[in-house]
């Protein structure tokens, strides 16, 4: 119950730290379709190599995914690697004091990640790390600066440089401009890098509601049904009055 209490409150309290950490950054729209099984399929895959390792997710079973058209099969063989089995919580093996210890912080549970900081967000501060040699990991973002998050996907996106410009600003004065530059080439295209960045932020919004969809399907037919009940209803109230009138 305190664990969700503590979700909860994060879910409030990070939107306004994402708007104070990165005011001067647009966020990129995220383009996700949660609609998109094979697209939540791959999301789910980078999760668990990647995220998974130090992000826990406390409020989702790896049997769940089966919802995303994987039998428990494939789950055990190819989305499980601690000797969990496919009704346990997705949980982190590395303990508390050993994440405070290596990264100064505990890294979040990733539940609800996407409801409290928004699709867009994530989408964007994924793409946004770049070395800088002043920090502990050698790693920085644009969007949330001095993050203790080292970047995870340097490899696949390559190396990122920040570059700051003056530029006037038309009033006589000037402002710098921050703009990052591929200065070393990773596996993957910017392209791929983004659709693949784009497959993970589509399962982190799936993780947050996985009932979003069947929701908003079910609320279609009840609206529906609503709606042919109108019609029953009106047809019946005209034929009771019919004599009245």
């Amino acid at each position: 119950m305190k664990r969700m209490r503590d979700l909860l409150f994060l879910s409030f309290f990070f939107p306004l730290l994402a708007y104070a950490g990165g005011a001067e950054i647009v966020l990129d729209r995220a383009p996700i379709k949660t609609t998109d099984i094979s697209s939540l399929q791959r999301g789910a895959k980078i999760f668990v190599n990647y995220c998974l390792t130090c992000h826990s997710a406390n409020f989702m079973r790896y049997n769940r995914l089966k919802d995303l058209g994987l039998s428990k099969t494939q789950i055990k063989e190819n989305l499980i690697f601690t000797g969990q089995k496919p009704g346990d919580l997705m949980e982190v093996a590395m303990k508390k004091k050993e994440s405070e210890k290596w990264f100064g912080v505990t890294p979040p549970d990733l539940s609800v990640i996407a409801r409290s900081r928004g699709v867009d967000w994530l989408y964007t501060y994924l793409r946004q790390f770049y070395r800088d040699d002043s920090t502990a990991t050698g790693w920085n973002n644009l969007l949330f600066d001095r993050v203790a998050m080292p970047h995870v996907l340097y490899e696949l996106q390559g190396e990122q440089q920040l570059i700051i410009e003056e530029i006037d600003d038309g009033k006589g004065g000037k402002h710098d401009v921050k703009k990052l530059v591929l200065s070393k080439p990773g596996t993957l295209t910017k392209t791929e890098y983004d659709i693949y960045v784009a497959d993970l932020v589509n399962y982190l919004s799936y993780l947050g509601e996985p009932h979003a969809a069947r929701r908003k399907q079910t609320g279609i037919l009840v609206m529906l049904f609503l709606l042919g009940m109108l019609g029953l209803t009106y047809a019946l109230k005209n034929d009771f009055w019919r004599e009245v009138h």
